[in-house]
């Protein structure tokens, strides 16, 4: 009989569970390669008294590709970019491809915002948009003739 001891080493990591938490939160750094839903754009908005300025995000999109569309109070940004790459895949060309396809949307609530004199333009792969302030109507006041 062996005098040899079977020694089971455990591989237990305490920090695994928060790690994956992490990893699923903040995503995968190598994912990105995967990911293709990435469905939001960056946004800056700035207040200039009057108006408001958003500036948007949107690199690598043609002016056609990009839609806003506005309903009662709630404006919706809405760029598209369309797949180019065809049969070159299958073909295997592409050794890395990096490049997103697909939509990207967000929506703004308007309240408060004179929706009818929103101003956009695009350049640069910014989205530039001044958003004017309604003007708050003070109720008019007038004193009654009593009879």
């Amino acid at each position: 009989m062996s005098n040899r001891r079977n020694y089971e080493i455990s591989l237990f990591n305490p920090f695994s569970e928060l790690a994956e938490l992490e990893k699923n939160f903040f995503g995968n750094p190598y994912g990105f390669l995967r990911n293709r839903n990435l469905g939001a754009f960056r946004t800056d908005i700035k207040d200039e008294g009057d108006a408001y300025l958003l500036e948007a995000d949107l690199p690598g999109f043609r002016k056609e590709d990009i839609g806003v569309d506005i309903s009662e109070d709630v404006m919706t940004i809405k760029a598209e970019r369309k797949t180019e790459r065809e049969d070159k895949d299958s073909k295997g060309k592409y050794i890395c491809c990096e490049r997103s396809y697909g939509s990207f949307t967000r929506q703004f609530d308007l309240s408060g915002i004179n929706a009818e004199n929103i101003s956009a333009k695009y350049e640069n792969g910014v989205l530039t948009m001044k958003l004017p302030k309604k003007t708050p109507t003070v109720p008019e006041t007038r004193r009654l003739t009593i009879d």
